[in-house]
């Protein structure tokens, strides 16, 4: 009931959003689920003071915050704090000055702490995810973790599935479960009402071990990430690192102290790489076309039977004898490509697949089978479509060895450049604004 009051409050109080959005995701995704999650935040820390006897209300740390929403509700909701996140997004100027975001990566080692805070928030926060539990460990005695994991990462690079009685959704948070456990967290899970497949959150908000003990609990987390991928930690240096400082606030004590003499100072697992500034368009979409054309005639002709086209041509025979090919399963089309094409594609982030169903206007990727596209059995239902029509030449009256099945006047593509229309570049600048 808390939850249901706070949400429908936060989502009246921060709905102009959606009508301002900057971004090219979609806003009411988006702003609604950082709503729901404010909600969920604001009242576990409600509970959390009431438990503790606090009454200033904690400070936070979003890792990855992306396009900084949560960050900005949070801080609106009374609880300083801020966001990192590796890349600038548009909206952060609309947030104005009592939001705190930072553009910079975030790499796990003795100089990524973050003493002050009590809690670290990591939300779809991709290659960051695993590492948190430990941030948060090391940053101090009382430093508590949320994280609502989305991608599968591992300490470095992709998250492999062990067990394959298990989804690889639930692997992952068994394995993220471990990691929390591992730095000494009573970890508990919960599963949260938000507009998302990936809904299950874990929160580490205590401690299994005394302060005292943080020298022997921080050699095990050093021991579990080590034995994640059997890497060498870095060479030890003189001196001590940032968690003297964040022990030391927080305990009081020399135990901190010590726990940071005991660990390797700087990285805490050699090949961690955070992503780069830039966001890589990984869809197919940068590959030449001259290439993209060529595998798509390929894979048509090989579903044609390999008939060849005349170019320009009609439906021969009538549109009853028009060759509607027939169906290759994805592993039969990868094996008559090339070794070279098929790892080409690979390296776009979905290879052959992606590539076909963005070529949509020839073919039909339906549970794995691959066919040529009947535009016959095609409406245009939507208004952007109907803005598209004739601004594309038709794949099927070029390349075809029957032509187009449509005669030209109920085509949605130009049978020819005489048809051609200009793209409706207003609709275009709207999406990007």
């Amino acid at each position: 009931m808390k939850y249901s009051k706070a949400y429908q409050e936060l989502k009246e109080k921060y709905k102009g959003m959606v009508k301002v959005w900057p971004e090219v995701t979609d806003p009411e995704k988006f702003v609604y689920e950082d709503v729901a999650i404010a909600a969920y935040l604001l009242i576990l820390w409600e509970e959390e003071r009431a438990e503790r006897g606090l009454t200033a209300k904690q400070s936070f740390v979003d890792l990855g915050c992306g396009n900084g929403l949560l960050v900005h509700i949070l801080s609106s909701e009374g609880h300083p704090g801020r966001g990192i996140d590796v890349r600038r997004r548009n909206i952060w100027d609309m947030y104005g000055p009592q939001t705190h975001l930072e553009e910079g990566a975030v790499t796990p080692n003795d100089n990524t702490l973050f003493p002050d805070a009590d809690w670290l928030i990591g939300n779809h926060s991709d290659e960051l995810t695993p590492w948190i539990p430990v941030i948060a460990a090391r940053s101090s005695y009382h430093c508590r973790f949320f994280v609502l994991p989305c991608c599968f990462f591992d300490f470095i690079g992709k998250y492999q599935r062990r067990q394959s009685a298990k989804t690889q959704y639930r692997g992952y948070l068994d394995f993220l479960t471990e990691v929390g456990s591992a730095c000494g967290f009573r970890v508990e899970e919960d599963c949260l009402r938000i507009p998302s497949t990936k809904r299950v959150c874990l929160i580490g908000k205590s401690r299994t071990y005394p302060a005292a003990a943080e020298v022997s609990m921080d050699e095990q987390r050093t021991q579990y990430i080590s034995s994640r991928r059997g890497c060498p930690m870095s060479p030890p240096g003189e001196g001590l690192g940032a968690l003297d400082a964040a022990a030391g606030h927080a305990l009081g004590a020399q135990a901190g102290q010590r726990g940071a003499e005991a660990r390797p100072k700087g990285l805490w697992l050699s090949g961690f790489h955070p992503r780069e500034k830039a966001e890589r368009v990984r869809n197919c979409a940068t590959l030449p076309r001259d290439f993209i054309d060529q595998v798509v005639l390929r894979v048509a002709r090989l579903l044609l039977g390999g008939q060849q086209s005349d170019a320009g041509s009609a439906p021969r025979g009538g549109v009853e004898a028009w060759n509607r090919g027939g169906s290759l399963s994805l592993a039969e089309v990868a094996g008559e490509l090339d070794r070279e094409t098929l790892q080409r594609l690979k390296r776009e982030c979905g290879g052959l697949q992606t590539l076909l169903r963005n070529s949509h206007q020839v073919f039909q990727v339906v549970n794995g089978q691959v066919h040529i596209r009947d535009w016959r059995e095609e409406k245009l239902r939507e208004e952007k479509e109907l803005e598209a029509r004739k601004t594309r030449i038709c794949w099927f009256f070029t390349h075809h060895p029957d032509g187009c099945v449509l005669p030209s006047d109920c085509c949605p593509f130009a049978h020819g450049p005489g048809e051609l229309r200009p793209a409706p570049a207003a609709r275009k600048e709207r999406q990007l604004l």
